[in-house]
Order: C-alpha cells, then structure tokens, then sequence
C-alpha cells in the first residue's frame, strides 16, 4: 500500500536554473525516480530542491554558477515549490539576479544575495525555509565525509542540527563572523583590550549556543541509532555510534553552560598571545569533529572499507530521519538521494525501498537506468531527464501492469 507523506513537494519549478530552461515536476507518489545520462540535468533537480533550505544547496555552489549558462539576457534563477505539510499547502521560493555587468561589488543595495519568498511575502533570510522544508540529503560527494577534514563533518553536523533546530544555521553564522572579526583584532599591530573583550564575549555566548545544538541534535538521533544496536529495529544497514568530539560540547554535558560560557571567555582572554602567533583562534566549537563508529564492527568509519563507509552513512541517514520524523508530529523530513541505488546490489536496494517507504519520507533519487529502481514495486514515480528537460512521470505499478 502507497504511504502518503504528510510533508511532500506537490509541485517544483525550475526556472534558467543550471541546464534547466523551464522545467516543472508535479510528483504523486512517495518515492521519486529522476532517470537519465550521465549531464541530463538529474543532479540539478536536487540540488534545486536543496535550495528551499537555509544555505547554499547541496553542491555548495556560489549563487553565480548557478544561472542557465544559455540564457544570454543577464536574468538568474528561479525555484518555486508548492509544500503540503499534514494538508496545509504553503507556497515558497528562493531567485537570484545576478548584478549588472560593471556594478561595484561594493556599491549600496548590490548584495549578491538571493531573495526568498513565502507565500509571495519577502523574507529577511533565507532562514525563513526552516520553518517550512526539513531536507536530510546524500551525495556521492559524501562518500569522502568519514575519511576527509573534519570541517566536512562539522558541516554535516550542523546542517543535522538546524534541521531539529531552525535557528541553528544563524547562530553558526554568527559565531564564524565573530571568529572572523576576533581574528582580524589579533593581527594588528597593537592590540585593542576593550574591544577584545566585547568581542570575546559575543564569541563565547555563540560558541555556547552552537555546541548545546550539536549535543541536543545528536542526543536525539542517537536513541534512533540505539534501536538498531539493541535489535529493537532490523535493516539491512549497520547501526552507527556517534559522538561529538569537542571541547565545549564535552564539557555541556556534565556542567551549566552560563559556567562554560564564563571559563571560554576566560581562556579566550588568555590565549590571545598564543592565538595571534598562530594567525586563528585555536579552541573552540570552530575545531570540534563528528565520530562515527560501525556499530556492529566496532570500528572508527574512516577506517572501514569504501562499502562499508556507504551502507553505514545510509544507515545514519535513515536513523536521522526517523528522529525528525518523531520529532515533528511524524512529518518526515525530505530525503535526496544523489546516485545512491547504483552502489547497492539487488538485495540492499530492495530493502532501502522498503525501509524508505516505512519511513513515510518523500523521497528523490537519481539514477542512469530505471531497472535499479524496481524493487520498489508500483509505490515509485520515475521522470525521465534528459538536456535539462523532465518528461511526464511513469508510475511503476503501470509499467508492471
């Protein structure tokens, strides 16, 4: 039997978005297969979609890269949706334009920022689509999470926690834009006390909030991931440990954060010879890292093969979205899932579908051939994409009719 997610795009449109001229994507089902070549533009349906969250989408990519390179009349982009979430419908888009050719970058009201609406209100900030669209996302780009920089993984982290947490995103901004201006203090040539101080402060408050967040995200995925460690869950993806190794976050678990806020103000004002020789603020939530652990190898994650290292962020994907699920009165989160099913053989694939399903996500996959996609058996959509063009779905219980 179909399950209806109770949040779900019912409407998309792309407009001079990537190798997208004009495209809209009216899904009617659970699951969503985008099916194509390799540069058909399936990728970009995603990342499109990524772009109705706080942030810069799922590719990361300036907002310049991503006007329709053909569109020769100086216009960017544009992405609309419909979001039903439990039969309410509310209607929200993000655009940019790009500045006219010889504008100063620095000119008032030049801001190269894109502009978001909500129900066609302008919002102040892109933070606004928090309250509306819940997006956890996978990419072959993720393949390198546990093996690459911890900043990859502080950035997983965060973007897990502003999914719980809306206002997480500005905090985190907040606290790169003090670490910045701390950083500059430190560099000249005489040192300004007073204002280190002020700014110190602001650091350590942010610092504070920004840790709790990761502790409070975490501590509620993890009772998810615990199902699968006692058995109280089967799935065919392993179970994973996680912890967030830093200080701050450390020291919140045991103690009050006014006092950590105190003692990180403190050491900040301390460390500033030590901080200004090496050109950075050396502690903080800035430089704390993600452990993961394979549950059932007991295992670090970098160090488990490239397969392993795939099923197991499958598995922490799939964990984190039953705690959001739970969280929020049982509205899924949305799941893109970029080039995922062609690293499965048959047996995984059938059982992601299954647990996607049970899971009661709307979910959008990519893929170059439909046959990966058949153990979902009549509960799947499939879109063919081809030159930035999406045809008219395909619902598999037709094809198998």
């Amino acid at each position: 039997m179909a399950f209806t997610p109770k949040l779900k795009l019912t409407s998309l449109t792309l407009t001079a978005f990537r190798n997208h001229v004009s495209t809209r994507v009216q899904p009617g089902a659970a699951l969503i297969a985008l099916c194509g070549h390799n540069g058909a533009g399936k990728t970009n349906v995603l990342e499109a979609v990524s772009l109705l969250m706080p942030g810069r989408g799922l590719r990361g990519a300036p907002y310049e890269d991503l006007v329709n390179a053909r569109m020769s009349d100086g216009r960017g982009w544009a992405v609309s949706a419909v979001v039903e979430n439990d039969g309410l419908e509310t209607r929200i888009g993000t655009a940019f334009e790009p500045r006219p050719a010889g504008e100063d970058e620095l000119s008032p009201g030049s801001a190269a920022s894109r502009e978001v609406r909500i129900d066609g209100q302008v919002q102040r900030s892109a933070g606004a689509l928090a309250g509306h669209v819940r997006i956890l996302l996978l990419t072959p780009a993720m393949d390198r999470l546990f093996a690459g920089p911890a900043s990859d993984r502080r950035r997983y982290l965060d973007r897990l926690a502003a999914v719980f947490d809306a206002s997480h995103g500005t905090r985190v901004n907040a606290l790169e834009r003090v670490l910045r201006e701390r950083n500059r203090l430190l560099s000249e040539d005489r040192l300004q006390a007073r204002w280190l101080d002020s700014v110190e402060a602001q650091l350590a408050e942010a610092a504070v909030a920004v840790a709790a967040a990761r502790n409070s995200a975490m501590a509620i995925v993890a009772g998810f991931v615990a199902q699968g460690r006692d058995g109280a869950r089967s799935s065919t993806f392993p179970w994973a440990e996680v912890t967030v190794d830093g200080e701050l976050e450390r020291q919140l678990i045991e103690r009050p954060a006014v006092q950590i806020e105190d003692e990180y103000r403190t050491l900040l004002a301390d460390s500033r010879g030590l901080d200004r020789a090496a050109g950075r603020t050396l502690r903080g939530p800035h430089r704390s890292d993600l452990v993961v652990v394979h549950g059932p190898r007991a295992m670090e994650a970098r160090l488990c093969s490239t397969g392993e290292q795939k099923a197991l962020l499958l598995g922490l994907v799939l964990a984190q979205a039953r705690a959001v699920r739970d969280t929020f009165s049982g509205a899924a989160p949305l799941l893109l899932l970029d080039e995922v099913v062609a690293h499965l053989d048959a047996v995984r694939r059938g059982a992601l579908m299954d647990e996607l399903l049970e899971l009661g996500s709307q979910t959008w996959m990519t893929g170059t051939d439909r046959h990966l996609f058949e153990a979902a058996s009549g509960e799947i959509e499939v879109f063919e994409v081809a030159d930035g063009q999406v045809s008219a779905s395909v619902r598999r219980e037709q094809e198998t009719a």
